[in-house]
């Protein structure tokens, strides 16, 4: 109920000021935040689930992630949390095949279809409506997309003089203009306001559900994993701490690394 609240009351503040106009986003029976307007995705595979591999990762021979192989369910959204210098962001690159693991180049097998966003995503010197069809040359998908996002009205400003929240809704929408069988994220809400939240944890939970694929999401925000994951994942000092249901590691965690961490967090 508590997560209930907090959509309900934030949507309804902003729907008030016109944030969301039109009604594009509705309530489903549990009380979560969906698209309404149908958005138009790319065909995607069957969904099926995701196991990692082990993973490792040294720096300077300092071994920072060490995990054993983890399932990523389809349609789930997996939030991976801890404290700063965990390995999640680690985790996130080694998942993307943006670095190699000290056993192998790539965790994944060859022609898995890796969607990444990273903490600092990039603005190409253009506007904003083309940086979103580098991804795919779909204009009406984009158009769906930039409404979504409420990015619309920047769709012929120059995209490196957007803010960072604006940058990051960009880099959002154009990541989702494609069909992947994983779909990582790096905090990608870290430079949004409590609006602009709204609307992409909804965009993302939508893509997830409509495509079927897993989503790996690091957060440093504890109500964002309470509103958005299935699964929470979390890491301390590079190792597997704690994995399972959000419901069960958020309120009834087993581990004391778990444990700790929640009640430091929560205060």
């Amino acid at each position: 109920m508590e997560d209930q609240c907090y959509d309900h009351g934030y949507y309804a503040l902003y729907q008030s000021r016109g944030l969301f106009p039109g009604n594009s986003l509705r309530f489903d029976p549990d009380g979560h935040l969906y698209v309404h307007q149908r958005i138009d995705y790319p065909c995607a595979k069957e969904a099926k689930q995701v196991i990692t591999p082990p993973a490792k990762k040294s720096y300077n021979r300092r071994l920072v992630l060490d995990l054993p192989p983890l399932p990523l369910e389809a349609g789930h959204i997996t939030a991976v949390i801890g404290a700063n210098g965990s390995g999640k962001t680690t985790f996130a690159r080694l998942l993307a095949g943006i670095i190699p693991s000290d056993t192998q180049a790539r965790l994944l097998p060859a022609g898995t279809r890796v969607g990444y966003l990273p903490q600092h995503p990039y603005a190409f010197h253009m506007r904003v409506q083309k940086n979103i069809l580098l991804s795919k040359a779909d204009r009406e998908r984009c158009q769906q997309l930039m409404a979504a996002l409420q990015i619309q009205h920047l769709a012929k400003q120059q995209a490196p003089k957007l803010s960072g929240g604006e940058t990051a809704r960009m880099a959002l929408a154009r990541l989702l203009m494609q069909s992947f069988d994983l779909l990582i994220l790096d905090e990608p809400t870290a430079s949004m306001d409590i609006a602009s939240t709204i609307l992409a944890e909804t965009l993302i939970r939508d893509y997830c559900k409509r495509q079927g694929c897993p989503v790996v999401m690091i957060s440093h925000g504890l109500g964002q994993v309470q509103r958005i994951a299935d699964d929470v994942l979390v890491l301390h000092e590079g190792c597997l701490a704690e994995m399972g249901p959000a419901s069960q590691v958020l309120n009834a965690p087993t581990d004391p690394r778990t444990q700790q961490f929640l009640a430091f967090y929560r205060g």
